[in-house]
């Protein structure tokens, strides 16, 4: 489950009923699941949760993974993100609920990821229902689509067949930004955002191809 995910993320749900996250892999360093990505006045600006077991050698399901508060990054973090958004059109209306996710301080970062995604989810009034898994699959059958491992940011959207951009206003500039946090779509389209993610949707036959 990522950090504040990404469009990529979103139109990878697409309008499938039941989401399911992954809760026993063990966790992978350099991916979204600890990091995203918004827009400032300077670019693209990447913000990092530091981890506590991202240092240790030992493999740590990402539920048990532990946040380090001994880092300053909520700071930073909500630093950056108020100072890139705090002019965009509904920032004042959506910006309470995210603070106060912060301010709760959750000890693992499944726990921080499960909290903002609630609030994205409500607040793009999608339907999805989203699970946690409670044991570790290696594969699964289709119909289901495995997409486990395949958003990474080690590589571009334009590999991965879920995402195409729909350029939107954005905060800064003429230049669009592409396939960043879905708070940068929130902040600057408010409840419009669910229709500019629908128009970023690839072909749903493409995406099933991928579990043949």
């Amino acid at each position: 489950m990522p950090y504040l995910p990404s469009l990529e993320f979103w139109t990878c749900c697409g309008s499938v009923e039941e989401v399911w996250l992954e809760s026993r892999e063990t966790f992978q360093k350099q991916t979204y699941r600890n990091r995203c990505r918004i827009l400032t006045a300077g670019g693209v600006d990447t913000l990092i949760v530091p981890v506590l077991e991202g240092r240790s050698r030992v493999k740590t399901e990402i539920r048990d993974i532990r946040i380090d508060y001994g880092q300053p990054w909520l700071k930073r973090h909500w630093g950056a993100i108020e100072s890139a958004y705090r002019k965009a059109p509904f920032f004042d209306y959506f910006e309470d609920r995210f603070h106060r996710v912060y301010e709760s301080k959750p000890d693992f970062l499944y726990d921080l990821n499960w909290e903002f995604l609630t609030v994205c989810r409500e607040l793009l009034g999608t339907e999805q229902r989203f699970v946690s898994t409670e044991t570790y699959e290696k594969s699964y059958e289709k119909p289901l689509l495995d997409a486990r491992g395949l958003i990474s940011p080690k590589t571009g959207y334009e590999t991965r067949p879920f995402y195409v951009p729909a350029p939107y206003r954005q905060n800064f500039g003429e230049q669009f930004f592409p396939n960043l946090s879905i708070l940068d779509l929130l902040f600057c389209h408010g409840r419009e955002a669910k229709t500019i993610l629908k128009a970023s949707v690839k072909n749903t036959a493409e995406k099933l191809s991928l579990n043949e």
